[in-house]
Formats: structure tokens, C-alpha cells, sequence
């Protein structure tokens, strides 16, 4: 059975993509091939999956948790938490950033991919800290 991790997982759409150990292509996973009771996967997590071909391509079947991948800010201990002047810069930047993001929904359009990516992953970074 091949094995992999979880490169990134939408809850909210119900699919994501697995990388393959062996370097193979990803591989579109959907919600439908996680194991009962299971909703998300976290990137990072191991994975055992079967794989079927698609209509676009690889698709994985039966997804088996291997590892999971807990959060790394609740791993870490407090005494590695960013100082609050570093913290001010991030949190500007990020307002900045989502300044202009809803200046961009304001007039009707969403943000392009090459805003967005940054955006969120900042957003993501300062999530992680705040929850130190």
C-alpha cells in the first residue's frame, strides 16, 4: 500500500492532495476516502492510501492516518514564543496586507493568488503564535 503525507487538506470543500513517498505524482484525495469519524487531515500527517485512476489523474481510496501531525505551537513551550517587538512588525504587515485584500473584495473582485498566498500564510503564522 503506498504511503505518503498530506501536502494540504480544505475541510470546507472536502478534498486535498497527498505527496507520495516514492516521488510519484500527488494524489486527490476526498473526503469520502477518510476513515469514519474523520473530517480533516493536517498537512504533514502520514498517510497510507490506496490509489485509483481518475479522470484527472491519481485519486487515493481508503486513507489510513499513519502519523498524525499534532500542532507544533501547542508543542512548543512558551519560553520560545516571539518577543513582542518582533510580534509588532508581523501584525502590521498583516494589516497591511488585509488592507489591501478588502480594498480588492470592495470592488467586486477577489484577491489574486500572488496576494493571497502570502496573506494566508502569515495569517496562519500569526494563528500558530497567538496560540503559544
Amino acid at each position: 500500500m503506498p504511503t505518503g503525507k498530506v501536502k494540504w487538506y480544505d475541510a470546507e470543500k472536502g478534498f486535498g492532495f497527498l505527496s507520495q513517498d516514492d516521488g510519484g505524482p500527488d494524489v486527490y484525495v476526498r473526503a469520502e476516502a477518510l476513515p469514519e469519524g474523520l473530517k480533516a487531515l493536517k498537512p504533514g500527517a502520514r498517510v497510507e492510501f490506496g490509489i485509483a485512476q481518475g479522470r484527472k489523474g491519481d485519486q487515493a481510496l481508503q486513507v489510513r492516518v499513519v502519523e498524525a501531525r499534532g500542532s507544533v505551537a501547542r508543542s512548543q513551550s512558551r519560553a520560545q514564543r516571539k518577543a513582542p517587538e518582533q510580534m509588532v512588525t508581523i501584525v502590521e504587515d498583516l494589516i497591511r496586507l488585509l488592507d489591501g485584500v478588502g480594498e480588492t473584495y470592495r470592488r467586486g473582485r477577489h484577491p489574486e493568488s500572488r496576494t493571497a498566498a502570502p496573506t494566508a500564510k502569515l495569517l496562519r503564522a500569526l494563528a500558530d503564535e497567538l496560540e503559544r
